[in-house]
């Protein structure tokens, strides 16, 4: 342990079980001395990172539903009770009916548009007001988006839609926050086999394609999103704000796969 981490404390949103990305990122975090603390949505999913929060030495978890005012309030109020100020947050919370994420992008309903956008996009932006004044001595905020962002990708869909507004998102409060020494920023992973990404219609076949295509010939690990997110929200970072980092093996460098797949 380099101790990057070492005096800073920080809340993970979006653990999900310990394939997530967000789990990724809390172990680098904790591996570099963090103090973490873990969001939660209902009882089922309080089950499920009770124990992983106590395997990094974490008894600090909250229950926030990001669709819901009152319950975000209480959830941070309740997180305030222990701690005066935080160093960094992490938000991986998107969402989509995953029944639209097969098909075609112009059968979305505006249900789901709606629902989608605010708890990808939206939610972002509540956390940020948040958690910004509590970040007395400057900090971090992290989400998580996809190259389907910006490149049409099979299935994605609304989700594409919806992170190419979290995009956006990241860059307006990085200049919002900026001056009080808070910085935004974003990591763009590959195909990743997590509980989200297999909700998407053809999911095994994309991670393929992009591991037989991609530069490294490899999909990105939770470990190397992880140590990015530590590089990002360590002293490190500190001159670095407003920026979609990608870490997909390099595969969004490319014009046509391999000439052996074409």
């Amino acid at each position: 342990m380099a101790g990057l981490m070492q005096g800073k404390r920080g809340l993970i949103m979006g653990v999900a079980n310990q394939r997530s990305i967000a789990w990724g990122i809390a172990q680098a975090m904790a591996n570099e001395g963090a103090e973490l603390a873990f969001s939660y949505q209902g009882e089922a999913f309080g089950g499920r990172v009770a124990p992983l929060a106590e395997s990094v030495g974490s008894d600090i978890l909250v229950d926030m539903d990001v669709t819901d005012d009152a319950a975000l309030d209480k959830g941070f109020d309740d997180l305030w009770s222990k701690w005066d100020s935080i160093d960094f947050l992490v938000h991986a919370i998107a969402y989509s009916d995953k029944n639209e994420l097969t098909g075609r992008f112009v059968d979305t309903s505006r249900a789901n548009f709606k629902h989608s956008m605010d708890i990808s996009c939206y939610s972002l932006i509540e956390v940020a007001r948040r958690v910004a004044p509590k970040m007395t001595n400057g900090g971090t905020i992290l989400t998580l988006t996809y190259g389907g962002s910006n490149r049409v990708t099979p299935f994605y869909n609304v989700m594409g839609v919806a992170k190419a507004a979290l995009e956006s998102s990241v860059r307006y409060l990085a200049n919002d926050l900026g001056p009080d020494g808070v910085r935004v920023n974003a990591i763009s992973p590959g195909p990743m086999k997590t509980l989200a990404g297999a909700a998407i219609g053809g999911a095994r076949k994309t991670f393929r394609h992009t591991e037989q295509n991609a530069p490294l010939r490899q999909n990105a690990t939770l470990e190397a999103v992880g140590g990015t997110a530590v590089y990002l929200a360590s002293d490190y970072g500190n001159c670095t704000t407003g920026e979609i980092i990608t870490v997909d093996s390099g595969f969004h460098v490319l014009g046509m796969p391999q000439p052996d797949n074409l």
